[in-house]
């Protein structure tokens, strides 16, 4: 677009609003992979739960993992300044509100769970953070208009999700087997008692942490790479 004189109009600054969406959609992405490795056990049976239970929570598996992809795609639009990025992470935010009210109601209408008002708040803040989210990129807004770059000047988004696809795992691997020989070390000069298998209970515990660590990590940083490569290119 051109001003009447000719020239672009003069891009207003940022005040780091932008940048507050792509924070958010990593932290959903770094809870759901934590939710699909703390759960992944439902893959194997029921482990005595309730069906309903059962298929929610086995449901809630499987939007987990269309949260990581999704998520990669829009990160490969958020790192390039595409101008996709605000209509596609709308339409991502709006489907996870609606996923998380169904999930409410799910949980209130199943007798098998049990009523949280932690729970129920948990909910509302996650609602309430992806509105304003919605609301920053709208159309004509400030950090709307940091996206404005053609796809020409960025990477292709396959490319970018196939990286941190590779980033994810190299990162998950690197993370956990680093997470676990720390917490191997720690427990091993704190003197932890390894009655009942505390301190392997430990250094498994932070290798689970180390793992979810390294796969957003990891994954981060290739999308990163790829686009700094790109740019170098253009320039």
């Amino acid at each position: 677009m051109t001003s009447s004189n000719g020239q672009a109009p003069a891009r207003r600054p940022d005040s780091g609003l932008s940048f507050v969406p792509p924070g958010w959609l990593i932290f959903v992405m770094a809870w759901s992979v934590y939710g699909l490795v703390s759960a992944w056990w439902l893959v194997g049976g029921h482990g005595g739960l309730p069906d309903g239970v059962f298929y929610l929570l086995l449901g809630g598996l499987a939007v987990d993992i269309i949260t990581i992809l999704w998520g990669l795609y829009l990160l490969g639009l958020a790192f390039g300044r595409s101008a996709r990025f605000p209509r596609q992470f709308t339409i991502w935010q709006v489907a996870t509100i609606i996923w998380l009210l169904a999930w409410q109601a799910c949980v209130l209408t199943i007798s098998d769970f049990v009523f949280s008002g932690k729970a129920l708040a948990i909910t509302a803040a996650q609602i309430a953070i992806g509105v304003l989210c919605i609301y920053l990129l709208r159309r004509g807004s400030e950090a709307d208009a940091v996206y404005a770059n053609p796809e020409t000047e960025s990477p292709p988004v396959f490319v970018s999700v196939i990286a941190a696809l590779i980033g994810i795992v190299l990162g998950a691997v690197i993370g956990a087997v680093g997470g676990f020989a720390i917490g191997s070390v720690i427990a091993g000069a704190t003197g932890m008692s390894c009655f009942e298998g505390a301190c392997g209970y430990f250094a498994l515990f932070i290798g689970l942490a180390g793992l979810v660590v390294g796969a957003i990590g990891g994954g981060l940083f290739a999308v990163w790479r790829v686009h700094r490569r790109k740019s170098r290119q253009v320039a």
